[in-house]
């Protein structure tokens, strides 16, 4: 099968998101990014599309102009194999941007995020409902995850 690849619409600063993202995430590089020429339709020199690759996913990327803000509608889950993991996340993706609430947040472009331990999955997953219901009704009282609440609270049982 094909990759599937995501493609991204900027309101004009697909530069600046894709070395944003970049730094973000490790193993990551931008591609390319294509230019208009003196041949137009755009201003020679700006970039009107790109490829970027954050840790081993390829992104396309267009300068479209605020026609198509990004909603919730669409986000990208990062699964963080511990706290470190997703306070790092969380704090490079929430820079400029906001705050959600179970994990998800935007960046400063306002694409939503996801950040996620695996742990969170674990336990969500539990054969024992109870324990299952602790971790969900911790998380759905976190903006950001953590292990350590969602821990205590399956402990209380």
């Amino acid at each position: 099968m094909p990759p599937i690849t995501p493609s991204l619409w900027f309101d004009n600063n697909l530069e600046e998101a894709a070395e944003f993202y970049t730094s973000v995430f490790p193993n990551s590089r931008i591609e390319a990014l294509n230019r208009y020429t003196d041949a137009g339709p755009g201003v020679p020199g700006e970039v009107v599309s790109g490829s970027f690759v954050l840790d081993g996913v390829r992104f396309i990327g267009i300068n479209g102009g605020p026609q198509f803000p990004f909603t919730e509608a669409v986000s990208f889950t990062v699964t963080c194999a511990d706290q470190d993991e997703v306070d790092y996340f969380w704090s490079r993706l929430t820079d400029g941007g906001a705050e959600s609430q179970c994990g998800w947040c935007k960046d400063r472009y306002g694409l939503s995020w996801q950040i996620v331990p695996q742990r969170l999955f674990e336990l969500l997953s539990d054969p024992d409902p109870r324990r299952a219901a602790a971790a969900t009704t911790a998380m759905l009282g976190m903006r950001k995850i953590v292990i350590a609440d969602l821990e205590d609270a399956v402990a209380r049982l």
